[in-house]
């Protein structure tokens, strides 16, 4: 059988822990390696499974891939070659809708089968093929998309929604075209700033890092580079998450304070108190683990949105968190209408929690969870069961863990190294 974790929960969590890189950063950076016209070493990757497949499908296209550390990656793409994407690989991700900007910079064509991923709900692609279209691209879409340019040339490009993987997709078309282009309405989050920061070490001109306005003179020659990636953002949330749910007490090292403000506001609302130390985030025992009320005794409300907004990411965490705390919340995640659908296994665990729609639920705590066998139904959400079942009493088995492993290095391995009872199994109990 497939395996799981047994996770044996109700003891607090202590020690000292360090974020993976970024796994929305390692996606992009490694698809934009087609660009570079030398060998690029990248460094901090997280060894999960998106990036796995990543590798695999630049190792199709004629790309040298290799590991040269434990989280040191180099690629040398000079040998890739405009083939038709693996559909069983790109099934796997979401991300491998990541190629289209660079293959069609690189080659001048692309056949991209429709992109896997997470059922968190639809996820819709119009915005990355209304931009490479702005470019110059011609767009057929059938049983795959075909996208041809025989020239791209810059533009002034509003992206009709902020997304994250548009954006990059966008900007890696952006640095091969003709002139400038404009990107408006983009996607800032930590990885894109990442990306585009990678672009620059490759010699692309990209202006307003960080910013929804980004400016690219294209068309410059981009050779290989060496870059490391920022820590996992939603990472240092889940483990702020893991020291609140267990009452532990968690060191965090190696952090980005400006990837925090969002988080370290919402985890405030719900309670806690993690301070700030330069690079070092600390989450003490004790927290006090009760809901702030708005002014006026109002029931407090957490959303999401873009960035620099609470990462969606995240939200699924933050339920499990405020079923721990005293007093009401209500959740409003705005991005996927599946994405809640996962908060009937915690019910079932004992959380009291009422969904009210697709996008919105109560949660009323503390409750006290019980284990239970369930299911990951997702990257975020099977980290949220890992976290419910740290903090239930008695046993749990946690299903279908492939999903947990696609975003989270040897989570059980550095887990256990702060003092949790899991272990990996074959699936039976």
């Amino acid at each position: 059988m497939p395996p799981s974790f047994s996770v044996t929960g109700g003891r607090p969590l202590k020690g000292t822990i360090r974020p993976a890189g970024n796994k929305n950063a390692a996606l992009p950076i490694l698809a934009a390696t087609l660009l570079a016209d030398g060998p690029c070493r990248i460094e901090n990757v997280p060894h999960i499974r998106d990036v796995e497949t990543m590798l695999e499908l630049l190792a199709h296209l004629g790309a040298t891939v290799a590991w040269t550390g434990p989280n040191s990656v180099e690629v040398d793409a000079a040998r890739a070659e405009p083939r038709e994407l693996d559909p069983a690989l790109g099934a796997r991700i979401r991300a491998s809708i990541l190629l289209a900007g660079p293959m069609l910079a690189r080659f001048g064509r692309v056949s991209l089968p429709p992109p896997g991923g997470d059922v968190i709900g639809r996820r819709r692609v119009d915005t990355h093929f209304l931009a490479l279209e702005q470019l110059g691209a011609a767009v057929t879409v059938g049983a795959t998309y075909q996208v041809e340019a025989k020239r791209l040339v810059g533009t002034d490009i509003f992206l009709d929604e902020p997304s994250v993987t548009a954006t990059e997709n966008a900007l890696m078309a952006a640095v091969a075209a003709r002139g400038r282009t404009t990107l408006r309405n983009a996607a800032c989050e930590p990885h894109v700033q990442d990306l585009a920061r990678f672009l620059t070490s490759l010699g692309a001109d990209v202006q307003g890092i960080g910013t929804n306005t980004l400016t690219v003179e294209g068309g410059r020659p981009l050779k290989g580079a060496a870059f490391a990636l920022g820590p996992d953002h939603i990472e240092i949330g889940s483990f702020i998450g893991l020291a609140a749910v267990t009452n532990g007490a968690i060191t965090i090292e190696g952090v980005r304070a400006d990837d925090l403000r969002a988080t370290l506001l919402a985890f405030e609302r719900l309670g806690g108190r993690p301070r700030l130390d330069g690079t070092t985030l600390v989450v003490d025992a004790g927290q006090e683990r009760r809901i702030r009320p708005d002014l006026g005794g109002h029931v407090p409300k957490l959303e999401d949105g873009p960035w620099p907004a609470f990462p969606a990411d995240l939200m699924s965490i933050a339920i499990v968190v405020a079923s721990q705390c005293e007093g009401l919340l209500l959740v409003f995640e705005k991005l996927f209408e599946s994405r809640l659908f996962f908060v009937d296994k915690l019910i079932g665990m004992g959380a009291r929690i009422v969904l009210c729609d697709p996008h919105r639920a109560v949660i009323a705590g503390p409750s006290s969870l019980r284990g239970g066998v369930v299911e990951s139904p997702d990257i975020r959400a099977g980290m949220a069961m890992l976290l419910a079942a740290l903090a239930a009493q008695g046993e749990s088995v946690i299903h279908n863990i492939g999903q947990i492993e696609r975003g989270y290095e040897r989570i059980d391995e550095r887990l256990r190294a702060l003092g949790a009872q899991i272990e990996r199994g074959d699936g039976t109990r």
